[in-house]
């Protein structure tokens, strides 16, 4: 992910909408979303690294990384941010007591935000800040730096989430992927400076990315109503930034054992 929108026990009707972008290398093989053969995890698997960067598992949890962008290489030997995905989906562990977890493991990983929960709570961990969060209610959204960083794309997603959310529209999950398609980069006195060159900062800088090498492969939007019904939807793109693929899911959160 590369762009992250989340509306946490905001409307009661669906206390957790989520509305995200992964963008990454078009070279990088990926398959779309789908149930892993394990059968728990709903997600797209990343065919180089094994992981994943977004998904849900039977229970309605959710999980996604964005990278944390610094102009440092990655570094040699470092794990997969992928696998963070796949863990936390896997893990049976409580918010909190996962959050630990994370804190113990976090430098074993390049930069990188994760954010995870269900309708009763969502969490968030940074290992470029360190600081563990339970979040309050509220309009939330995530690129490349840390959770609420004010990037020209993350506010203009969270005002458009916000009008969604009161709109006849709500439970539909076509306006948001629609939502996601917003092509417009920031103007030049807004962009951030994250050690790419201007052209870069210019092209990253809108919601849906397009070029050749680099851009947004998939829009995936996950709306769970106050029954634990979850709708998973995600559309895939070529380098043109034209829909190749659309898949939908329907399940009923299993209650905790």
């Amino acid at each position: 992910m590369c762009l992250l929108l989340l509306a946490y026990q905001v409307n009661p009707d669906y206390p957790l909408v989520i509305a995200a972008n992964r963008d990454e290398f078009h070279r990088r093989p990926a398959a779309p979303a789908d149930w892993w053969p394990e059968g728990d995890i709903l997600a797209g698997r990343d065919l180089e690294a094994g992981g994943s960067w977004f998904g849900v598992n039977r229970r309605g949890r959710f999980a996604a990384v964005t990278n944390y962008r610094e102009p440092e290489p990655r570094a040699i030997g470092s794990r997969s941010r992928g696998e963070l995905v796949v863990e936390t989906l896997r893990s049976d562990s409580p918010g909190l007591a996962w959050l630990q977890h994370l804190q113990a493991e976090a430098q074993q990983f390049s930069g990188f935000n994760l954010l995870f929960g269900d309708r009763q709570g969502v969490f968030s961990f940074s290992n470029r800040s360190l600081q563990p969060a339970q979040l309050e209610p509220g309009i939330y959204g995530l690129s490349n730096h840390l959770l609420e960083t004010p990037w020209p794309k993350v506010v203009r997603g969270k005002a458009a989430l916000e009008a969604y959310l009161h709109s006849p529209q709500l439970g539909s999950v076509e306006p948001l992927l629609v939502l996601l398609a917003d092509r417009m980069p920031a103007s030049d006195d807004e962009l951030p400076q994250t050690g790419v060159s201007r052209e870069w900062e210019r092209l990253l800088s809108a919601m849906f990315i397009v070029s050749p090498e680099y851009g947004t492969r998939a829009s995936t939007v996950v709306l769970v109503d106050r029954d634990g019904q979850v709708e998973f939807a995600e559309r895939s793109f070529d380098s043109a930034g034209l829909p190749i693929a659309e898949r939908h899911f329907r399940f009923k959160a299993e209650e905790e054992k």
